[in-house]
């Protein structure tokens, strides 16, 4: 193929998962980038509703038109307590992700420097001037590439960084009698048995008949499907439902590290989303991390002579991130007690802003003092201790 039949675009997305479709909304909110050629590729047309996304919000975002449900109370269990929790001033948004989908492209089809083609991308190169994108149809070329094609092998053929899963199996379920409270969400139920893990329900009920009911777990390997739908069995059985019908089903899995993606950024290329470590590496939440990530580099590239590798920033909460990955590495059966303990008394609304990365030292303090001591103080130790060994490499 000569190069006249190479397309060139300033920029390019392999992959247009969550992180990629917000980056490219806002920079078409921005109208900064009206003059720049922008193609998106990925070889999912976004036309099914494959995933379900929830986060925590103080006030209306732009994603306020595409939020289907949201709550004012959670719930919070464990074999030991029960405790509602009263979130306000927060609400706890739920997003389908095929609403999210047709939203943002119904924008992006109507711009003229936007494309989004259908294809699986083959090959990324970078060279001195631009960036070579191969497909299994076309050839392409770009002056910045953004990345959130995940590479598994990066953080998992490696033995620094802890690597978990927050793997799930979820029902969507219609019961025949009215069983579910529809303004309160099961945040996380551990009073199932945890098996050596750190396993839980989760329940967002839409209606008093309808909810979506999830098993999920923060371990290190997944398990067989029908061992996550029979504990939803269970777990339904003993909330006292006997008759139901199972509307639609969703699974994933998401990795939880603090493996550095942002290594593997370049002058030219930038990871994003799960690809370049925007998901909370704590708790597997995507959503309100992608939102803040995908403005900041919005701004980012509006900057004169901005190189990808000069974007991502390390702050602390890498650091808490990575102490608590490191004890449910090593002893994933504590999860249940450092959740619990979290929860049992803390204030709900701090616990929220510290997983937003939002509070001050003073508060990290707070709330990092309600977990268990021990774990933590001998994470603290072996995380010195790699920290060390990593700055001295760098």
């Amino acid at each position: 193929m000569n190069s006249s039949q190479i397309k060139h675009f300033d920029y390019i997305f392999t992959g247009t998962g969550l992180a990629a479709l917000m980056t490219v909304y806002k920079m078409i909110l921005a109208e900064k980038f009206l003059d720049k050629s922008i193609l998106l590729l990925d070889q999912d047309s976004k036309k099914r509703n494959d995933r379900t996304w929830c986060f925590w919000e103080k006030e209306d975002s732009i994603w306020n038109p595409v939020i289907s449900k949201k709550w004012d109370l959670a719930l919070f269990a464990n074999q030991d307590f029960k405790r509602d929790l009263d979130l306000s001033p927060y609400t706890y948004n739920k997003i389908n992700g095929l609403d999210f989908y047709n939203f943002v492209f119904e924008i992006i089809s109507n711009q003229p420097n936007v494309t989004f083609s259908n294809e699986k991308v083959t090959d990324i190169n970078e060279l001195e001037t631009h960036v070579f994108v191969g497909t299994e149809e076309n050839r392409y070329t770009c002056n910045h590439l953004f990345n959130s094609i995940y590479t598994k092998a990066f953080a998992e053929s490696q033995n620094k960084y802890p690597v978990l899963q927050q793997h799930f199996v979820g029902w969507f379920v219609k019961t025949e009698t009215e069983i579910f409270n529809s303004e309160k969400v099961t945040f996380m139920d551990f009073s199932v048995e945890q098996k050596g893990n750190t396993r839980f329900m989760y329940v967002l009920p839409t209606s008093t008949t309808e909810a979506l009911v999830e098993y999920t777990l923060f371990s290190e390997k997944r398990l067989s499907t029908e061992e996550y739908e029979s504990e939803i069995q269970v777990y339904l059985e003993k909330l006292g439902i006997q008759k139901y019908e199972i509307k639609e089903k969703e699974q994933g899995s998401i990795p939880m590290t603090c493996y550095p993606f942002w290594k593997k950024n370049t002058k030219r290329v930038l990871n994003i989303g799960t690809a370049g470590g925007w998901t909370k590496a704590s708790t597997g939440y995507t959503f309100k991390n992608s939102d803040k990530k995908s403005s900041e580099l919005v701004d980012f590239l509006q900057n004169e002579n901005f190189e990808m590798k000069d974007f991502y920033k390390r702050s602390r909460f890498w650091f808490y991130d990575l102490l608590l990955l490191d004890i449910l590495y090593r002893h994933n059966e504590l999860g249940s007690s450092i959740f619990s303990s979290l929860f049992r008394k803390g204030n709900p609304q701090l616990i929220f802003k510290f997983l937003d990365e939002e509070t001050s030292f003073w508060e990290d303090v707070k709330v990092i003092l309600k977990c268990p001591k021990i774990p933590f103080i001998k994470a603290l130790f072996r995380v010195i201790f790699l920290s060390n060994k990593i700055n001295q490499n760098q």
